[in-house]
């Protein structure tokens, strides 16, 4: 099991490349993460708190107690056979004991956020979650989170001072959600030796114009959740209205 996932994780850190971004397609149980893993391209399984949030009833922000979100995190695991990242939000207040269940449940790596928590705090968060991993002898991937964009002033020097920070940690890659000004991402990509993360979004540059700038890292959160409601709405439509019943009701996610 340690052998296995052991191998899992320095796989899913090798997939972290400046200019040939890991591209995550986040899931939020194990419907979403069979379809996912099925899809050709796909070399990582990323979960999406906010999205397991939502289908358990909760709102997003560790409102999810952490035992349901890592039994959520633990059935995913289970029905893949690719690395999974599992979204930690800020590691529920221990963000060792956090990354040491999500191990035992079978991720091998984690996103950590700050919540805009002074960037030195975080640092022992990060330097906590790595020592968890080190001890099951897991090299745990730390996807570290400065929220300076989504809730801050969106001030590129103290997202760079905050992910350099990190990155002494011992983080592997910096996420920067809503950084996406072609601009900043260039800045980010070299304050960062293009360990940055970003999160996508049809306001964003397209993913081959984020690659070309030298993103390693491309996921879109609880936005996969937002494509499988739109289907289905227009699907409940188009029944509900008397239309056609559509191609797609014969659509079954392999292992279903």
């Amino acid at each position: 099991m340690t052998a296995d996932l052991a191998g899992k994780a320095q796989a899913l850190l090798a997939a972290h490349r400046s200019g040939d971004p890991l591209i995550l397609v986040n899931v939020w149980d194990a419907w979403s993460a069979r379809v996912v893993a099925a899809t050709p391209g796909c070399r990582a399984i990323a979960t999406a708190s906010h999205s397991i949030a939502a289908a358990h009833g909760y709102a997003d922000g560790e409102q999810i107690p952490v035992v349901e979100m890592i039994q959520a995190i633990r059935l995913i695991a289970s029905v893949v056979d690719l690395p999974v990242t599992a979204d930690l939000e800020a590691g529920y207040g221990d963000a060792a004991a956090t990354v040491a269940a999500a191990i035992d449940a079978g991720a091998v790596g984690g996103n950590l956020e700050d919540q805009l928590r002074p960037a030195d705090e975080h640092a022992q968060s990060i330097a906590a979650a790595r020592a968890a991993g080190n001890a099951l002898g897991i090299h745990f991937v730390i996807n570290a989170r400065t929220d300076e964009y989504l809730l801050g002033d969106q001030d590129l020097d103290r997202a760079i001072a905050a992910g350099r920070t990190y990155l002494d940690a011992g983080a592997d890659c910096i996420f920067v959600p809503g950084a996406g000004r072609p601009g900043d991402v260039t800045a980010l990509v070299a304050a960062f030796d293009g360990r940055l993360s970003l999160i996508g979004s049809p306001k964003m540059p397209a993913l081959g114009e984020l690659a070309r700038l030298g993103v390693a890292r491309i996921s879109v959160g609880p936005g996969s959740l937002g494509i499988a409601a739109s289907a289905l709405r227009d699907g409940a439509a188009a029944l509900l209205s008397l239309g056609a019943f559509p191609d797609t009701l014969g659509y079954r996610p392999p292992g279903a």
